[in-house]
C-alpha cells in the first residue's frame, strides 16, 4: 500500500470547500462550455488545475506581509528580497516581476528577433507562445526517454547533448539556450546537475548564453539530491545550479510559495540596463516590478522555506502518494512521478480513442462531472496544432492530463478522494464522452476554447 509522508507543519486556518451535486456540476459544465478554466472556484471541490499561485503561505510569510514597505522606489522590502536572491541564486542584477510570463516577455523582447531560434529542453505553454510572438522558433531538444511514459529514467527533463551541439553548429545558431527546471511539459521531470554542466560547456564552446526557467528549481534540486548528489545539501545544489547560468526567469508562484510574483535575474550589466528600461515602460519601477512591498516580503520568506528539505520531502511525497494509489489500481501514470503533479497517460488510459475527439479534455470533463475535481489537459488541445478550415490535426507525442497539487493545501484524505474518483472512471470508461472544439483563439487555445460533447 502507498505510504504518506506526513505534513511538516500544523494547520492554523481553514477554508471551506464547495460540495456540489452531480446535477449542479452538469449545469456548471454547460455554462463553462466544457472548458474547466471557465468554472468559478465556488463550483470546484478539489482544484488541481495548477500549482501556480494556489499554495498556502506560512505563518512567517503572513507575519512578513505586515512589514511591507510600499515605497515606490528603493523599498526595504525590495532590499530584503535582493538579499535572499543573492544568498540563494547569486546573480548580481535582478528585478521582481508580477509573474513568470512578465519575465518571459521582457527578456524575449530584448533578446529575440524574427527568425531567431531558442534551444530548449521543452518550454511550457506561455514560454512557447512568447517565443513565437517575437517571430522566433523554439527548438525542443529533450532526451528521447521523455516520451516513454513507462521509462524509469531519473532525469527525463535532460537536454539531448548531441542534438544541442548540432543545433549550435547550425545556421541559424540558437540565440540562447533555455532550460526549464523541472520540465513541466514532460511531466514535472527533473534535469540533472551533470546535464546542466555539459550544457554549460557547450554554451561556452559556441559562445551562446544559458538561461534557466526556474519556477520549480527547489523540486529539481530535491531530485538531484535524491538521485545524483546525496552528499550535497539542497542549498548547495541550488547555488551550483544557478552558478551555471547567465540568467534566470522564474514564476515565484511555484517554488516561491506565494500567490503572485516572479524574478528576472542576469549577470550582464548592459542587458540589465535594457531590462530596467523595459520594466519602467511596461511593468513598473525595477525595485517593485508590479509587486506590492508586502508581496516581496512574503516572497523573500517563501524562497527560503522552499529549499528546506523536510518541506521538499513532504512536497514530493504527496505527489508520489497519489501516483502510487493510482498505480496500485492499474491507472496509467507517467513514470516516474514528477515533483508537482501526477500526469495521467491518456493514450494508455483510453487505448484506441481517436485523438481528434480530445481524450485528455474529455477525461477532465468526466473527472469534474463525477467528483467536482478540476484538472488540466496537456495534450492535443494544449500542444497540438489544428487547422479549423480543414479540421485536421498535428498531434503532440504525449497526451497527458495533469493533476497539479497546490503546495501545503490538501491532506491525505483529499488525495484519497481524488484517487478514488479517478479509479472509478478508469473502471467505467463509458463515463468519458468524446469532445470537439467549437470555438478557439489563435494562440494558447486551452485557456479560452469552447467545446461540446459529441
Amino acid at each position: 500500500m502507498a505510504s504518506y509522508v506526513f505534513e511538516p507543519f500544523k494547520i492554523k486556518a481553514v477554508e471551506s470547500i464547495p460540495i456540489t451535486t452531480r446535477a449542479e456540476r452538469e449545469r456548471y459544465l454547460q455554462e463553462a462550455h466544457f472548458n474547466l478554466f471557465n468554472l468559478p472556484s465556488s463550483a470546484v471541490t478539489i482544484d488541481l488545475l495548477t500549482d501556480s499561485g494556489t499554495g498556502a503561505m506560512s505563518d512567517e510569510q503572513w507575519a512578513a506581509i505586515h512589514r511591507g514597505d510600499e515605497a515606490y522606489a528603493g523599498a526595504r522590502s525590495y532590499q530584503r528580497l535582493a538579499e535572499v536572491q543573492r544568498e540563494l541564486f547569486g546573480f548580481p542584477y535582478f528585478t521582481p516581476v508580477h509573474q513568470g510570463r512578465a519575465a518571459e516577455r521582457i527578456l524575449f523582447e530584448i533578446l529575440l528577433e524574427p527568425g531567431d531560434v531558442v534551444a530548449t529542453n521543452q518550454p511550457f505553454d506561455t514560454t512557447y507562445a512568447n517565443i513565437l510572438a517575437r517571430g522566433a522558433t523554439p527548438l525542443e531538444l529533450v532526451i528521447e526517454e521523455a516520451f516513454d511514459t513507462t521509462s524509469p529514467h531519473p532525469f527525463k527533463g535532460n537536454v539531448d547533448l548531441q542534438r544541442l551541439e548540432r543545433a549550435l553548429q547550425g545556421n541559424p545558431k540558437p540565440k540562447f539556450v533555455l532550460i526549464t527546471i523541472t520540465n513541466n511539459t514532460g511531466g514535472g521531470q527533473p534535469v540533472s546537475l551533470e546535464n546542466l554542466r555539459q550544457v554549460r560547456a557547450l554554451c561556452d564552446k559556441y559562445h551562446v548564453p544559458l538561461y534557466l526557467d526556474a519556477a520549480r528549481h527547489a523540486e529539481n534540486a530535491y531530485f538531484i539530491k535524491e538521485r545524483e548528489a546525496p552528499d550535497m545539501s539542497i542549498r548547495d545544489i541550488v547555488k551550483e545550479t544557478f552558478a551555471l547560468a547567465d540568467g534566470m526567469l522564474m514564476s515565484a508562484k511555484k517554488d516561491g510559495l506565494v500567490n503572485i510574483g516572479g524574478l528576472l535575474a542576469v549577470r550582464d550589466e548592459d542587458l540589465f540596463a535594457k531590462i530596467q528600461q523595459n520594466m519602467v515602460r511596461t511593468e513598473g519601477f525595477p525595485t517593485y516590478g508590479g509587486l506590492a512591498g508586502r508581496d516581496m516580503e512574503a516572497l523573500a520568506r517563501g524562497l527560503l522555506e522552499a529549499v528546506e528539505e523536510p518541506y521538499l520531502r513532504y512536497r514530493v511525497g504527496q505527489v508520489r502518494y497519489l501516483a502510487e494509489r493510482l498505480r496500485e489500481a492499474q491507472v496509467p501514470v507517467l513514470e516516474p512521478p514528477g515533483g508537482h503533479a501526477v500526469y495521467l497517460d491518456m493514450l494508455r488510459f483510453l487505448p484506441g480513442w481517436p485523438r481528434e475527439h480530445l481524450p485528455g479534455q474529455a477525461f477532465t470533463i468526466a473527472l469534474y462531472r463525477e467528483g467536482g475535481i478540476r484538472a488540466v489537459e496537456l495534450g492535443t488541445v494544449a500542444f497540438g496544432r489544428h487547422d479549423p478550415v480543414t479540421d485536421t490535426w498535428e498531434f503532440p507525442r504525449l497526451e497527458l492530463v495533469r493533476l497539479a497539487i497546490p503546495r501545503r493545501v490538501y491532506t491525505q484524505a483529499h488525495l484519497d478522494y481524488v484517487a478514488d474518483t479517478i479509479i472509478h472512471i478508469h473502471r467505467h470508461p463509458d463515463l468519458i464522452r468524446p469532445v470537439r472544439i467549437v470555438e478557439e483563439p489563435p494562440a494558447l487555445r486551452h485557456f479560452l476554447a469552447r467545446y461540446e460533447e459529441l
